[in-house]
């Protein structure tokens, strides 16, 4: 019974923090941190999230897919820029991430897009991420919506 107790306030304290809860299967050994956004105007244009994913495992684990209830289409983007400056984004599928590394979903690289908002992004409010991978495992967070010009977690 002790161990339920404190394993419920370790929960609460990491959701708390912005940062994942234990999961299933081999997703157990991912925490996240750093977790943040901003604010949108409206719904017409999607968001995003960011954060820092870790792997403190022995095996690789790795990420198939997001959900939330904030968007209709949460999906892992990633932001190229060509040689002539032009930056252009598309799907980065499957995120593999080995055993003791970390993969930083940050403005300008890898990012959690979140299209077809189903409400505004409202600075001060936060709203839940469920990161979903392929061993079934789950890891949520409740990321903190951050001004319209944050450029960190630190905003």
């Amino acid at each position: 019974m002790k161990e339920k107790i404190l394993t419920g306030a370790l929960v609460a304290l990491l959701t708390f923090r912005g940062m994942s809860a234990p999961a299933l299967a081999g997703s157990e050994d991912v925490m996240v941190d750093n977790a943040w956004s901003r604010a949108s105007i409206g719904m017409n244009r999607p968001g995003a999230a960011y954060m820092t994913i870790h792997n403190v495992g022995d095996e690789p684990v790795t990420l198939i897919g997001l959900t939330t209830p904030l968007a209709m289409m949460p999906e892992i983007h990633e932001t190229k820029t060509n040689a002539e400056g032009v930056s252009s984004m598309s799907p980065a599928g499957e995120i593999a991430i080995a055993p003791g590394e970390s993969v930083a979903l940050e403005p300008g690289s890898l990012h959690a897009m979140l299209m077809r908002l189903q409400e505004p992004m409202t600075e001060g409010e936060t709203f839940p991420l469920t990161l979903l991978f392929d061993d079934g495992g789950e890891v949520s967070v409740e990321v903190p919506i951050l001004g319209i010009a944050a450029r960190g977690p630190e905003d």
